[in-house]
């Protein structure tokens, strides 16, 4: 656990871009967490995230020039949305939330979340075997489908964190929802088939025909250690190649589960910039997509 007692400790993990953010940028994938104390951790929490509170976030945007964010919900709080509604709340003009609920939660509970900020609910599906059971604090992929009238009543998206292949088998039923679906972490391909093995090609190959959206977040699919993220450049490069408009980037600060070689923001920016020497194409994946997926706050 990172030492909330050292002083220095709220500056770490955030940097400047050495090639400033275009005003209006998004960092569409973070989490907060603590103070504890208020916003303690579920009993049995399988991991200890570091302290990272909304000042901490909203600190780390200024720095690298981010203009607005998305606050995922993190299992570590189990159902408790309190953290990010609460981070919104802060900064409301800068920030949506991204909520986990319970799977028999009403309508009415997303109604409310909808008036204190949030815009999606995720779904996660990376187990050993797809559908298998959920701990607290994770919404399997099949809940979607009772949520997604209301989600489409509400206006929101749907953040999912699943494997790539688990993806392209529920597509069928997923790009029938009418909603847009936003996959976390580069479509979380299975890097030993490959850039052009089946389950990310299929899943490519969804991407580009229409309403889906992919985080350029490295962090949760490399094999390597920062800053040698070599291995993601070709799926990176594939993803940007099939839906330039449909590209949406997140620093997935303040990392949880990652040792000291820990990237940080700033850094990551100019990782893309090594990869992407296309300003076009840089506003695109910082400002204009995400606009045209959330609106403003």
């Amino acid at each position: 656990m990172r030492d909330s007692a050292n002083p220095d400790w709220v500056n770490q993990f955030r940097s400047t871009p050495k090639n400033p953010l275009p005003a209006g940028a998004w960092d569409t994938h973070a989490h907060v967490f603590g103070p504890f104390a208020q916003y303690p951790l579920m009993p049995g929490c399988p991991y200890l995230p570091p302290i990272a509170p909304r000042e901490a976030h909203l600190a780390g945007l200024e720095t690298a020039g981010f203009g607005f964010g998305a606050l995922v919900h993190a299992s570590a709080n189990g159902f408790d949305n309190s953290g990010v509604l609460d981070a919104v709340a802060a900064a409301p003009q800068r920030l949506h939330a991204v909520g986990v609920v319970a799977a028999d939660s009403p309508a009415t509970t997303l109604e409310a979340m909808h008036w204190a900020g949030m815009r999606a609910l995720r779904f996660c599906e990376t187990g050993p075997a797809y559908g298998g059971p959920k701990p607290i604090g994770v919404l399997g992929l099949e809940s979607l489908k009772d949520f997604a009238p209301v989600m489409r009543e509400l206006g929101w998206y749907a953040d999912i964190w699943a494997k790539a292949a688990y993806v392209v088998e529920a597509m069928p039923w997923l790009s029938a929802l009418g909603l847009p679906l936003v996959l976390d972490h580069m479509g979380n391909y299975d890097a030993d088939e490959g850039v052009d093995g089946p389950a990310i090609s299929a899943l490519r190959n969804r991407v580009a025909e229409g309403n889906i959206w992919v985080k350029l977040c490295a962090t949760r699919v490399t094999r390597g250690a920062w800053p040698d993220y070599a291995d993601v450049r070709p799926f990176h490069d594939a993803f940007l190649e099939a839906a330039p408009d449909r590209m949406i980037w997140g620093s997935d600060w303040p990392y949880i589960m990652m040792d000291k070689a820990t990237p940080d923001i700033g850094g990551q920016v100019d990782l893309f910039d090594a990869w992407t020497a296309d300003d076009t194409l840089r506003r695109k994946v910082f400002v204009d997509n995400p606009r045209a997926l959330f609106g403003t706050p």
